[in-house]
């Protein structure tokens, strides 16, 4: 009986021992998994850190691409503004070169009418000669034919003075186009540019979406690589990794969405005035080409 009992308390102590090495090796395994813990909090803390800056930055592109937007417009309508002013300057060309013609005409006309002053005059001084007592009507009929043909050279004087006024005020004209044309090419190659600008910007938001996932990636092979060894529990793994991968697939969703929207708008207010700059810069080298002609 007593080696009975004696047996009992050595298996008590043997399992008084047991429990006490299986609570060391738990403390052990709190103590090492508590620095892993911490380790990851800090990792997930970093990259918020860093998943904050990088939307901050990309707030900042959009507002800047939303900044560029109206000045876009601004420059369309300066384009179009533009275009209607030339097409306003060729159609006063085309009536001056109407009026210049129109004046040549009568000036063609007026020397028709010298010239038969002229042989007036000449028949005049002709029947002077022939006709001695008609001498004070025929006089007469000279000193009148004499102030037409006066008021003739005055006509053609005026005319004449006219006409180089048209023609300065046509090269002024045609100075102005080629002034114009100049800034509408300024305005389109900055035009141009702000579009390079723009799709930069776009290209950058791509860039930092990228930048994100990637480095989401990169934790969850890190999670991958502690699971494969063992380190952390199963369920805290798979709920971090489920975490994870949750936030940039909506990221991403919305970035996606963001830009979609934005191209189309983009689309929609460049299309129809590049469209119509297009028609009309092709309207004005017409016109220009039949000027100089």
């Amino acid at each position: 009986m007593l080696q009975l009992l004696m047996l009992l308390l050595l298996l008590l102590l043997l399992l008084l021992q047991l429990l006490l090495l299986l609570q060391q090796l738990l403390m052990l395994l709190q103590l090492l998994l508590l620095p892993l813990l911490l380790l990851l909090l800090l990792m997930l803390l970093l990259l918020l850190l860093l998943l904050q800056l990088l939307l901050l930055l990309q707030q900042l592109l959009m507002l800047l691409q939303l900044l560029l937007l109206p000045l876009l417009l601004i420059l369309l309508l300066l384009l179009l503004l533009l275009l209607l002013l030339m097409l306003l300057l060729l159609l006063l060309l085309q009536l001056l070169l109407l009026l210049q013609q129109l004046l040549l005409l009568l000036l063609l006309l007026l020397l028709l009418l010298l010239l038969l002053l002229m042989l007036l005059l000449l028949m005049l001084l002709l029947l002077l000669q022939l006709f001695p007592l008609l001498q004070q009507l025929l006089l007469l009929l000279l000193l009148l034919l004499l102030l037409l043909l006066l008021l003739l050279l005055l006509l053609l004087l005026l005319l004449f003075l006219l006409l180089l006024l048209l023609l300065i005020l046509m090269l002024l004209l045609l100075l102005l186009l080629q002034l114009l044309l100049l800034l509408q090419q300024l305005l389109l190659l900055l035009l141009l540019l702000l579009l390079m600008l723009l799709l930069l910007l776009l290209l950058l938001l791509s860039l930092l979406i990228l930048m994100l996932l990637l480095m989401l990636l990169l934790l969850l092979l890190q999670l991958l690589l502690l699971l494969q060894q063992q380190l952390l529990p199963l369920p805290l793994l798979l709920l971090l990794m489920l975490l994870l991968l949750m936030l940039p697939l909506l990221l991403l969703l919305l970035q996606l969405l963001l830009l979609l929207q934005q191209l189309l708008i983009l689309l929609l207010l460049l299309l129809l005035p590049l469209l119509l700059i297009l028609l009309l810069l092709l309207l004005l080298q017409l016109q220009l080409l039949l000027l100089l002609q």
